[in-house]
């Protein structure tokens, strides 16, 4: 079968096998063939759930679906062939060490001729600006680099539905201006019906046909022409004189083993008490790189990483860098949120994660489990104190690696990407929160495409390679 497909939902739900509550329910849907339509909804209503289901990749053990769903007026998991997905997390899809089999490996699946793969293959990657080559390794790629190659992976063998799960939300502005152009390129003929779920509404508006809203008590609407979203609230500003300097990179750099080409140039910067530092710049600039030399997960291999005084008063070696801290020495004084927050989960439950980082330094007591209800209801997290965090939305597991590094109240917070997947809701209370933490004591370094972000909290903007500008 080729051509478009056409899709339909009628009463369908999931809930999932550890859950009492539905992630997603009574939905009704029909998108005809060829048709592009943005799925939008507040953080945690079920649209990458949603999506996951359209493309038969629900398993029966994972969970109770109801009503009906069909691809093509087939269940699924008999059309997954039709179907090309993007998932929130691009490690989930990378399966080859070198980029260029890594998007050959779904055409070679569907049996496409060798004479033909690899003019897909380039095609592909040229369409959505990957200009790296075929044989760049995928474990040095930054996560907007690997987001890119992903989508050139689902664009190659020319599926006839298109799912992209916030394909956008790790790229610069001209990165996801590039991939907007890409798949609009790819479904411009109309030879793939394309589902998106994006939290950048206003940037799809103008590429798709209709908007539908899945609803959080369940069921969708879909949105009158020419709607718009609400603008987002942004916190008061409370600026404060630059304090002490707590953490320092000071010609830090890093290259990963067997690679001539360097993930991060020398880098000069300083985090002082009472003010938030953004970092900002294109894919592969090197900021995840930098966030985790100043979160001490990663030791420069140029360079070096200072910690001020207020940091090392009451370590057994003062004189190390935060490189070489114990965990408990590290989770009191750095408090760290990853690019994909799934990487930082290590318990099975919310409550447990939230009071982990307490409890691995030695604190005891109420005070922990405490902090932790205080922050799982500032972010709306307390309804899943018992779920698994792998078992989260994207955005409610942003929030949760949030919540995580705040819980041991540490004097410097190193955030990546800290309000990717979320809702205009979610986003303003997680962007308060943060702004809470701008009380003269701590330094606070943001890794961001996010420009309202900047907007709201930056008091100095990095961009790798250009000085630091107040």
């Amino acid at each position: 079968m080729t051509g478009p497909a056409a899709l339909r939902l009628a009463g369908w739900g999931f809930r999932h096998a550890t859950r009492k509550a539905w992630a997603v329910r009574d939905v009704d849907l029909a998108v005809a063939p060829g048709e592009r339509v943005l799925l939008t909804g507040a953080s945690g209503s079920g649209k990458s759930t949603l999506l996951r289901a359209v493309a038969g990749l629900l398993e029966p053990e994972a969970g109770d679906p109801t009503g009906e769903l069909a691809v093509d007026g087939a269940a699924p998991d008999r059309r997954r062939q039709r179907v090309g997905m993007v998932f929130q997390d691009p490690d989930s899809q990378l399966v080859m060490i070198r980029a260029g089999d890594d998007v050959a490996f779904g055409l070679e699946n569907t049996g496409t001729p060798p004479a033909l793969i690899w003019p897909a293959v380039d095609a592909a990657m040229d369409a959505v600006g990957f200009e790296l080559g075929r044989d760049r390794a995928t474990a040095a790629l930054s996560g907007g680099q690997k987001q890119r190659l992903v989508l050139a992976g689902a664009l190659a063998p020319r599926p006839g539905l298109l799912l992209l799960d916030e394909p956008t939300a790790q790229l610069d502005p001209d990165g996801a201006a590039q991939v907007r152009t890409a798949v609009l390129r790819a479904v411009a003929d109309r030879s793939a019906t394309l589902l998106v779920v994006d939290h950048d509404v206003e940037a799809w508006l103008p590429l798709v046909d209709r908007v539908v809203e899945l609803l959080p008590g369940g069921g969708a609407v879909e949105h009158e022409p020419g709607w718009r979203p609400a603008a987002p609230r942004l916190p008061e500003r409370r600026p404060h004189s630059p304090g002490e300097q707590l953490l320092a990179a000071e010609a830090a750099g890093y290259t990963h083993r067997g690679s001539s080409t360097p993930a991060l140039l020398p880098t000069d910067v300083a985090l002082h008490a009472g003010r938030t530092l953004a970092v900002t710049g294109p894919n592969g600039t090197g900021k995840s790189t930098l966030a985790l030399l100043l979160a001490g997960l990663r030791a420069p291999t140029t360079g070096r990483v200072v910690a001020g005084p207020a940091l090392t008063t009451g370590l057994r070696h003062p004189d190390r860098p935060p490189s070489r801290w114990r965990a408990g020495e590290l989770v009191l004084r750095i408090g760290t949120v990853f690019q994909q927050p799934e990487h930082q989960f290590l318990t099975g439950r919310v409550r447990d994660e939230l009071s982990l980082g307490a409890l691995r330094a030695g604190a005891g007591g109420t005070a922990a489990p405490q902090r932790a209800e205080e922050l799982m209801d500032r972010l709306g997290l307390a309804e899943l104190a018992e779920a698994n965090p792998f078992t989260l939305s994207g955005g409610q597991q942003r929030r949760l690696s949030v919540a995580t590094a705040l819980a041991t109240a540490p004097r410097v917070l190193v955030l990546d990407e800290p309000t990717f997947g979320q809702d205009r809701e979610t986003w303003a209370e997680l962007v308060q929160l943060l702004a809470d933490q701008q009380d003269g004591e701590r330094a606070l370094c943001l890794v961001t495409h996010d420009a309202a972000v900047v907007t709201a909290l930056a008091d100095d903007v990095l961009v790798l390679g250009l000085p630091v500008v107040a």
